[in-house]
C-alpha cells in the first residue's frame, strides 16, 4: 500500500479504516453514520463494533461515555466531517474529561456525503484540528496519508491520552457495506462483548 497522496491528494478510506482496525484489534469502535459505518464494517464485523444508523452529531458522546467507563479498553470513535461538525460542542467535553484511552478519528471529505454531497464548513475554511486543539486536545493532527493508519492505531493502543486525527480521505463512495440495521441487536451484542446482561 502506498504511504503517498493518492491522485486526488487525499487518503484512501476504506484503505486507511482496514489498516486503522487491522492494527487496533482491543479497540472498542464506535462508527458515525453513513460512510464511517460503512467503511468500519467493510474492515470486518466484530462484536465491538457499536454502529450508529442516525443520532448525528452523537459519535463522539458515545465514545466519551463509553471511555469513561471502560478506562481499561482503547475506544475508538471514527466519524465522518459531518457528522463532527454536527455536535462539535462535544470535544470540550472530551477536552474536560481528558480520557486516556480515546482517539476520535474524523473521516474528512469536505461534504456531507449522506445528503447529496453539499460542501460542509471544512471544505469552507474550517479546521477541525484548530478546533480540537482550542477545547483542550493538545494530540489533534490532520492526516494526508495512507499509509499513517499504523501511526493513528499506536495512540489508539498506548491509550496515553486523548487523541483527534482528521483524515482527509477522497470525496468518493466505494460500494456501501452495510451493518447490521438492527440498534437493538448491536447494543445487546456490544453489551455482551463487554460481558455485561442484555436487555
Amino acid at each position: 500500500m502506498s504511504t503517498t497522496l493518492n491522485a486526488s491528494g487525499a487518503v484512501d478510506r476504506r484503505a486507511f479504516v482496514s489498516q486503522l482496525i487491522a492494527a487496533s484489534p482491543d479497540a472498542l469502535i464506535v462508527s458515525g453514520l453513513g460512510s464511517p459505518s460503512y467503511d468500519v464494517f467493510a474492515a470486518g464485523d466484530r462484536d465491538q463494533n457499536f454502529y450508529l444508523w442516525g443520532a448525528m452529531g452523537g459519535a463522539v458522546a458515545l465514545g466519551l461515555g463509553l471511555a469513561l467507563a471502560q478506562p481499561d479498553r482503547p475506544v475508538l470513535v471514527i466519524t465522518g466531517d459531518g457528522e463532527q461538525l454536527m455536535g462539535v460542542g462535544t470535544l470540550g467535553t472530551v477536552g474536560a474529561k481528558q480520557p486516556k484511552n480515546l482517539t476520535i478519528v474524523v473521516l474528512d471529505n469536505g461534504h456531507f456525503g449522506e445528503t447529496g454531497m453539499q460542501r460542509s464548513h471544512t471544505s469552507l475554511g474550517t479546521d477541525l484540528v484548530a478546533v480540537a486543539q482550542g477545547f483542550g486536545i493538545k494530540d489533534a493532527f490532520a492526516v494526508r496519508e495512507t499509509g499513517r493508519a499504523g501511526e493513528v492505531a499506536e495512540r489508539v493502543m498506548a491509550r496515553r491520552g486523548v487523541a483527534f486525527a482528521q483524515v482527509f480521505i477522497n470525496p468518493d463512495e466505494p460500494p456501501r457495506a452495510l451493518p447490521p440495521r438492527d440498534g437493538v441487536y448491536v447494543k445487546n451484542r456490544f453489551r455482551a462483548a463487554l460481558g455485561f446482561s442484555t436487555f
